[in-house]
């Protein structure tokens, strides 16, 4: 398998540089230079929100950067959280004054890292939600432990779209972990990916077969089975969303998001996303807004995700608030 780039040691700061090039409202910041922030910084009297992960994710996480979205972004090297000096530097250029809501997905190293650094940090108030719409990764009593994967960027949208508006840190806060509860995910994959640095894929899933619950660094799924039709596959998956959904959540209105988890064609998805409009609209579910594209990706895998957020009248119309990012703008 081959890549595209000059070595394994330059893979990550060659990818920021070029990101930044090509989009110079984005910057790279901090000691390491892996920290992402916004040229224009943030405006005094904002929430500042912070997320952070490991590269190989792009979109996620540094792609969400700008007006809208996110103030500043750690990030590791491929599929590693970030170090404690990137979240620190992040958490410092967030904050103008309102405090810093710290927004990413529940892995142990991100957590260990952040968590160190918003003691660390001269930013007087520091709030934290975590990523975890996975719903493969842990059953309904465990939420708690589950991982946070394409889900999260809903967070990012309505979190970003309250503290644009002026919502103090509180209620960003509340907005972030509303959006995360109401918020399930899951994955299928019929190829692995590889490492920069790896000879070998990361996951081996024979031709032929695909793996359902698969999560975006590999991690095992629920099952692996021949490839069946993609009906099947899908209908599982909303199902299972659908079965996981929490009594409080019980509305019959949804954001539906199909994601490439790499190197599926758009055709695909957009077949995915008609049968997963099917199996909604028969359980009487309203699809209030739709989001088809590379979200959250595990480098070259190829596979996809669903995620389903059920909404309400509060956090419906953040939706529709403007955002400007590289990776997703709404005017």
């Amino acid at each position: 398998m081959k890549k595209l780039m000059n070595s394994p040691s330059t893979y990550v700061d060659d990818s920021l540089s070029g990101l930044t090039f090509a989009y110079p409202d984005l910057v790279r910041a901090g000691k390491t230079g892996r920290t992402i922030v916004r040229r224009a910084g943030v405006r005094k009297g904002k929430v500042g929100i912070v997320t952070g992960g490991g590269s190989g994710h792009l979109p996620l996480f540094c792609g969400y950067v700008g007006p809208g979205l996110l103030d500043a972004c750690a990030v590791g090297n491929v599929f590693e959280g970030p170090t404690l000096q990137s979240c620190l530097d992040a958490i410092d250029m967030a904050d103008a004054g309102a405090g810093v809501l710290l927004l990413y997905g529940n892995y142990g190293g991100d957590r260990m890292n952040f968590d160190m650094a918003s003691k660390m940090t001269r930013v007087e108030q520091v709030r934290t939600v975590l990523g975890i719409d996975d719903i493969a990764s842990a059953g309904p009593h465990e939420r708690h432990k589950r991982r946070g994967v394409a889900g999260i960027t809903l967070a990012f949208k309505t979190a970003g779209a309250a503290a644009e508006g002026g919502a103090p840190l509180e209620e960003v806060t509340r907005i972030a972990q509303k959006t995360i509860e109401r918020t399930h995910s899951i994955g299928l994959a019929w190829a692995g990916c590889r490492l920069p640095s790896a000879d070998e894929p990361l996951v081996d899933i024979s031709d032929g077969d695909v793996e359902l619950g698969i999560g975006i660094h590999g991690e095992p799924g629920i099952w692996r089975r021949p490839m069946a039709p993609v009906d099947a596959l899908v209908g599982e998956m909303v199902e299972r969303i659908l079965e996981d959904r929490l009594p409080e959540s019980d509305g019959n209105k949804v954001v539906l998001m199909v994601n490439n988890l790499g190197a599926t064609p758009v055709d695909e998805l957009f077949i995915a996303y008609r049968r997963a409009h099917e199996v909604l609209t028969t359980n009487d579910i309203s699809i209030v807004r739709s989001f088809v594209g590379s979200f959250a990706t595990s480098m070259e895998m190829a596979g996809m995700s669903i995620s389903v957020c059920f909404i309400d009248d509060e956090i419906e119309p953040l939706f529709s608030a403007p955002t400007c990012s590289p990776f997703w703008s709404i005017q």
